[in-house]
């Protein structure tokens, strides 16, 4: 049943839509141009996920590019036809997950400090992203453009009726159009797309399972499906909790559709809801209204959607990105009167953000030390005025 307290329609709820733009965005697109993927396609089935999730959630559950695959794709080339296939294998890996009750007995055996360090490791790893690959790409004119969007954002930060990142997207499209209009002129024409059919075949669905799927499983598990919990739980502490089960099995379901209509490997995640609550998304509004955005341009703009990205400067972008990843990183405050929990985070972080495999690793060692004796006083007495 629809309520309006479920669905708020107002300025805030339309700056909390972008709020995760500035990991999605350019993502889909270099997965689109590595992989050889029907743009259209993608953006339209992205889109339709999000709304999916925007109304089943009723709060700002979003969907994301899944980033290990991601990066697999983008710096391997993967083909198309195994990158769906892979999309098709971990919805059928995920699906038995949650129908067997797999995900809620590891969610049971890993603790809290652990999800932490988890969302600590994926903040370190998303504002690096921004630091390395985004602010920079335009030189000092991208520094500049970095520093004007981050002006904007902490004056605005607090103000609900002038939401920040909605004045930041303002800007960044502002200034592309005046300073790249060459590149909006080449938008030839207009016209309706639709996905594209596809069914993926027993080889390349073997494929994307080896390529894809093996490496995705811990960060989909710890980032996805355990992370997204705790910070729903800690975002929404008046609403009824979404179960672990309720959270594979949308990931699943979304996994087992996508590839038929050539859309991309998608999950939920913890950054992507706080970025869509950083910025002001407190309903399912937020995602609903960002997946129209993808909606509509994969319908309308077809191809021409690369031009767009081109056309947008990243380090506004990256500004965005490094909010995402600061509230990420502040999570981690609720473990600091426990000097062996925090301990954990900050190790469970670093390892994950540091290492290839590093979610898995994070989670394996983090959980394991967590059980032990071990109350590390070595570590915990530094710092400590007393100490000899």
């Amino acid at each position: 049943m629809w309520k309006q307290k479920d669905f708020a329609f107002n300025r805030n709820e339309i700056a909390g839509a972008f709020g995760d733009i500035g990991t999605d965005f350019p993502i889909l697109i270099a997965m689109i141009l590595a992989a050889g993927l029907h743009a259209p396609s993608v953006f339209i089935v992205f889109g339709c996920m999000q709304i999916l999730t925007g109304i089943i959630y009723k709060r700002p559950m979003p969907v994301q590019p899944l980033k290990a695959m991601a990066t697999i794709v983008i710096t391997g080339k993967i083909a198309g036809p195994i990158v769906l296939g892979g999309g098709l294998s971990i919805g059928i890996l995920m699906l038995f997950f949650s129908a067997t009750g797999i995900l809620e007995k590891i969610a049971k055996l890993v603790p809290k400090s652990v999800i932490r360090g988890l969302q600590l490791g994926l903040g370190i790893s998303l504002s690096m992203l921004a630091f390395k690959e985004y602010i920079p790409s335009e030189s000092t004119k991208g520094y500049i453009l970095a520093g004007i969007s981050f002006l904007f954002i902490i004056l605005l930060i607090d103000n609900r009726k002038i939401p920040a990142s909605l004045v930041v997207i303002l800007f960044g499209f502002f200034y592309s159009l005046f300073f790249h209009f060459d590149t909006y002129t080449k938008f030839s024409k207009f016209e309706i797309n639709l996905p594209i059919i596809h069914v993926p075949n027993f080889e390349m669905i073997l494929k994307g399972f080896i390529l894809l799927t093996l490496p995705q499983i811990p960060l989909s598990i710890g980032n996805s499906i355990l992370a997204t919990k705790q910070i729903s739980d800690d975002l929404f502490p008046n609403k009824k909790p979404i179960t672990i089960k309720k959270i594979g099995f949308s990931y699943s379901i979304m996994n087992l559709i996508s590839p038929f209509f050539s859309g991309i490997p998608c999950c939920h995640g913890a950054g992507g809801m706080v970025g869509h609550y950083t910025f002001g998304g407190r309903t399912g509004v937020s995602v609903l209204l960002y997946g129209l955005f993808y909606l509509l341009s994969g319908m309308f703009l077809g191809n021409g959607i690369e031009i767009l990205i081109k056309a947008f400067p990243l380090p506004i972008l990256g500004t965005l990105l490094f909010f995402e990843s600061l509230s990420l990183i502040l999570l981690i405050k609720d473990s600091f009167q426990n000097s062996k929990e925090f301990i954990i985070v900050i190790m469970t972080g670093l390892l994950a953000s540091g290492l290839p495999y590093g979610f898995l690793i994070a989670m394996v060692v983090g959980t394991s030390i967590h059980y032990t004796s071990i109350g590390f006083k070595t570590f915990t007495s530094i710092g400590d005025k007393n100490r000899n």
